[in-house]
């Protein structure tokens, strides 16, 4: 039984009975003394497709859906529809844009460690690895003498994510980013 503070993007959590996956978690420090951080999480039913928000204590106990997971591979995209293959068993799973709410522009050709989320052998939604590599397509130039500060520009990527990278980072560069915050974490 995860807590509210385990939650991540795609964790699959039963509510009232009915099975939910995670889209999107928005943390909230109160700055009182005492205050415990909350967690606003917006939840997808895996059925109906009915959005659900609530909000959670870090320590609240939820129980978690019973579904299967496997792990996949990213083979392809055809217009809105998403194509993933079982690693070991080659069967092709797809699901639509809407059902990777947000998770679309961290998907690379070939990508690994992704783990999808299906009930009654049917895709449901995907859970991302916390990393992911991809190039820089374009961003400005780098200026002389920035390695030492911690400034900022923007970097376009090749799936069109934008990221806050160090003033250093070339075009041309890989880069690791982090799937929860969609943050650069480091050169890959």
């Amino acid at each position: 039984m995860p807590k509210a503070n385990e939650l991540k993007q795609g964790t699959a959590i039963e509510i009232n009975g009915e099975p939910y996956v995670v889209k999107s978690i928005d943390v909230r420090n109160p700055t009182s003394r005492g205050a415990t951080t909350l967690y606003k999480v917006r939840f997808t039913h895996m059925k109906t497709r009915q959005k659900l928000d609530e909000t959670f204590k870090s320590d609240d106990m939820l129980k978690a859906a019973d579904c299967s997971r496997c792990n996949v591979q990213y083979s392809y995209q055809d217009g809105e529809t998403y194509y993933f293959m079982n690693s070991e068993t080659y069967e092709q799973y797809a699901l639509a844009a809407e059902d990777l709410e947000g998770q679309t522009l961290y998907l690379s050709d070939g990508l690994e460690g992704i783990i999808m989320l299906l009930m009654d052998d049917a895709p449901l939604g995907i859970q991302l690895p916390t990393t992911v590599t991809l190039q820089i397509v374009e961003t400005p130039p780098a200026m002389k003498g920035s390695s030492a500060t911690k400034r900022t520009k923007t970097a376009k990527l090749t799936t069109g994510l934008e990221v806050q990278i160090p003033e250093y980072i070339e075009t041309g560069e890989i880069i690791k980013v982090n799937t929860e915050t969609g943050e650069f974490s480091s050169r890959a």
